[in-house]
């Protein structure tokens, strides 16, 4: 099952450069990197990303990155993923730019 990340463009060009990342400065703050299922990204780019240009939508296989990943309940009592390890540029299956439309960010079409 792929799970989404959202990056700022600052982040997806540190992640690039480096390799892995430690996340945004809420995955430093909370010790784990956030993650979506692709039901829970539109809610997570509607809260913590509202009106920001130049986003980037990242996917993982969750089965790839093993037990540091782990499915806690956060929003809504829903279960999130949340990687106990660096995010890793090689786990990282596809990228694509998330714009914002008249209505919020418009994901790509085959997350819907």
């Amino acid at each position: 099952m792929l799970i989404y990340k959202i990056l700022r463009a600052d982040e997806w060009a540190a992640l690039r450069a480096q390799g892995e990342t430690a996340g945004a400065p809420i995955d430093v703050a909370d010790g784990y990197v956030h993650f979506s299922t692709a039901d829970q990204a539109r809610g997570t780019a509607a809260k913590h990303f509202a009106g920001e240009e130049g986003l980037v939508l990242l996917a993982l296989e969750a089965d790839t990155l093993g037990e540091a990943l782990k499915w806690e309940v956060s929003r809504g009592d829903a279960l999130f993923p949340h990687l106990y390890a660096p995010l890793r540029l090689s786990d990282v299956q596809w990228h694509k730019p998330l714009p914002l439309g008249a209505d919020g960010h418009v994901f790509p079409a085959e997350m819907h």
